[in-house]
């Protein structure tokens, strides 16, 4: 049994968010398919609106608070990240790119990824496909086809997604899981993990 880790960024600034409960609805969708093909899965969830200090320090001084410093690893380290941003001004928020602009340059290449967006009106939906889709493929990841925008009116009564949001939910969330079970991301190993003892490089050294 092969244990998944999905990352989840929602960069709502409300408590709750829409954009949260379009995060928790796509990671639920994403961690039941890869269940379903016997995998265990480690869903870690990160709201940016509790690292908007430290993002801001992290531009000014190059230096990540041990939190930021984490969130940034759990990214880079996932099997899958799925990103949740409301939309401002017709894109993505600022608290949304500048954490994705203090990642490492190679942090995501290769990493599958989820786009989600919300709104007030649907007429912002194409945010997803002239704003998020081209800043992750800027960043070498590999984004589903699928991207999920969910506007006010397509939440029903009790904060329950309407059918039309859950079947593109759905949808989104098998296309991540079968890139996550294809295993398209292989990281460089560490260089440091496995050193040549002293005495071999002596020895290649009088050689």
């Amino acid at each position: 049994m092969t244990t998944r880790s999905i990352a989840v960024v929602s960069a709502g600034l409300s408590e709750p968010s829409s954009s949260r409960l379009l995060a928790d609805l796509l990671a639920d969708a994403t961690a039941a398919q890869l269940r379903a093909s016997g995998d265990e899965i480690d869903v870690e969830v990160l709201e940016l609106r509790e690292l908007a200090h430290d993002l801001t320090n992290d531009l000014l001084t190059h230096f990540a608070s041990g939190q930021l410093r984490r969130a940034k690893t759990a990214v880079a380290e996932a099997d899958g990240l799925i990103a949740v941003t409301p939309i401002f001004s017709g894109s993505y928020n600022g608290l949304f790119k500048t954490f994705f602009d203090v990642l490492d340059t190679d942090a995501l290449r290769d990493c599958p990824v989820l786009i989600g967006a919300t709104a007030g009106t649907a007429r912002h939906s194409l945010a997803l496909d002239y704003a998020l889709r081209p800043l992750f493929a800027y960043l070498k990841a590999i984004v589903v086809p699928t991207g999920v925008f969910a506007a006010a009116g397509d939440w029903g009564a009790h904060d329950q997604a309407t059918a039309g949001l859950a079947e593109r939910v759905e949808r989104a969330g098998s296309q991540l899981a079968a890139l996550v079970s294809a295993g398209l991301r292989q990281r460089a190993g560490d260089p440091f993990a496995h050193p040549v003892p002293f005495e071999e490089l002596l020895n290649g050294a009088e050689g």
